[in-house]
């Protein structure tokens, strides 16, 4: 439902839109056609990232963002094939952020990582900027970690910690899914159950805003 979700996330044209952790660009294609000639996309990747191998395909996530620029003439995308700590963007200078299947990973390694992490892309975002933010929902008793998900409640609360004012869409729900199995488990054929937030960063953040 990428029509949908960009609505709810307020994407329009011209904006300046970061990718974060890009993989093979299925949200990159998104926003590029979505922001038109005058907007700009960050597909950002790093370089080990690229390397991975591309969902049911015999490619590396590198190579099938490359192919669909190049394919798609995505001619307002910009790769930036660094780490999230040194992504060399100006500050205050992004209206939205795509953080798509990725939060789970900082949270379940370390909760400060992934407010850190937050709190890295809310010093890019201009005032009233947001992260769009989907992952797999878990439930609190299960191992989230082994299973590649994380509950609603943590990511309300690490957003709400690193600042922002959080919005939830039931748009990406699967009510078939019973949280107990891996992500990549082929019997869920990737249709998992996911979350979508909204968080928008403050329109009077308080100062000084620092990069953490």
């Amino acid at each position: 439902k990428p029509v949908q979700v960009l609505d709810f996330l307020g994407i329009e044209q011209g904006m300046t839109v970061l990718d974060l952790y890009a993989a093979g660009g299925y949200y990159t294609f998104i926003f590029s056609k979505a922001i038109g000639p005058e907007g700009v996309v960050y597909a950002q990747n790093t370089v080990r990232g690229r390397q991975f191998i591309e969902d049911r395909q015999d490619i590396t996530q590198g190579q099938a963002l490359d192919k669909k620029i190049e394919n798609g003439k995505l001619s307002n995308v910009v790769q930036i094939i660094r780490p999230l700590t040194n992504l060399g963007l100006q500050p205050s200078s992004l209206d939205a952020v795509m953080v798509a299947q990725v939060l789970h990973d900082y949270y379940n390694s370390d909760a400060d990582r992934a407010l850190n992490m937050l709190k890295q892309l809310k010093f890019y975002l201009k005032p009233g900027g947001v992260i769009g933010i989907t992952d797999h929902v878990g439930i609190a008793q299960h191992d989230n970690n082994e299973l590649h998900r994380m509950t609603i409640a943590q990511a309300r609360d690490v957003a709400e910690q690193a600042g922002f004012d959080v919005f939830e869409s039931d748009l990406l729900r699967v009510t078939s899914d019973n949280h107990s199995r891996s992500i990549f488990d082929p019997g869920l054929n990737r249709t998992t159950d996911r979350f979508l937030l909204r968080l928008q960063k403050p329109l009077n953040p308080e100062p000084p805003e620092q990069l953490p």
